[in-house]
């Protein structure tokens, strides 16, 4: 057997033994792994330096953001018309400043020092600057169905840790792409299936809903919301609301996903 055979036949095994995400994010953490314990310090500085006192209340949603002011309106606006009012939103502005935002009590906004352009780091921030039950995660250019965290919350109350709705992804010009919805299942998604995304994740809080902090470019494989969402999973159940709550905009000019 020839070298080339013999080093597709290691690959075929390794990936068949721990799946095609987790060889790829082993190989994250050895190539960009050295910057992880410098994004670290840096997030628990701003931490502390914006969180004396953290909101309280039954879900903290966390909307990271970077140059969209007219986008993230809206998104700001769809999680505080959520028919479950009993959140905070928090707003984390990766270092390019913030638009003027609606007037409500339950929104919290900062900016980081600098920016990052690591949207875990970015999140991380709004997780650790709340005080909540659950956590949900909007991104700045998506919109959520006014019953999303009801729907989510629902699903919660029967167990599971972990649950994500279904996701309508649109175009610019409003028309539906297509709708993901699948059951999960923590084998098929390890192995490059990515029909989790984080706008439709709601969480129960504990010690590691937390993002990974490697600097990830649009071509990093996986996505930091998948590695999360594999990561909890090996510890935490994790149920599919088949609703479609989360409109999702296929945005060319993402700062973070890459689109053909």
């Amino acid at each position: 057997m020839n070298r080339n055979k013999v080093s597709a036949t290691a690959r075929k095994a390794l990936r068949d033994a721990f799946g095609l995400w987790p060889l790829h994010e082993a190989k994250n953490n050895v190539v960009l792994g050295r910057h992880v314990g410098r994004l670290r310090r840096f997030e628990d500085d701003e931490v502390r330096r914006h969180g004396p006192t953290k909101p309280k209340a039954l879900v903290a949603t966390v909307i990271p953001t970077y140059k969209r002011p007219e986008l993230l309106v809206d998104a700001v606006n769809s999680a505080l018309a959520q028919t479950v009012t009993d959140q905070v939103v928090v707003v984390v502005d990766d270092g390019a400043g913030l638009p003027e935002l609606p007037r409500d009590p339950r929104l919290h906004a900062v900016s980081l020092a600098r920016n990052t352009a690591v949207l875990g780091l970015v999140r991380n921030v709004g997780i650790r600057l709340t005080d909540s039950k659950y956590i949900a995660f909007l991104d700045d250019d998506n919109t959520w169905r006014e019953d999303h965290l009801e729907l989510a919350l629902a699903g919660l109350e029967k167990g599971p840790d972990v649950v994500y709705t279904a996701v309508e992804r649109r175009r610019a010009d409003g028309t539906v792409l297509d709708v993901l919805t699948r059951e999960f299942d923590r084998v098929s998604f390890r192995d490059g299936t990515p029909y989790v995304d984080a706008n439709s994740l709601v969480v129960r809080r504990s010690p590691d809903v937390i993002f990974s902090r490697l600097p990830r470019t649009k071509s990093t494989l996986p996505k930091e919301d998948w590695e999360f969402v594999h990561r909890l999973a090996k510890r935490h159940a994790v149920e599919h609301v088949p609703q479609p709550t989360v409109r999702y905009l296929v945005n060319e000019a993402s700062y973070y996903t890459a689109w053909d």
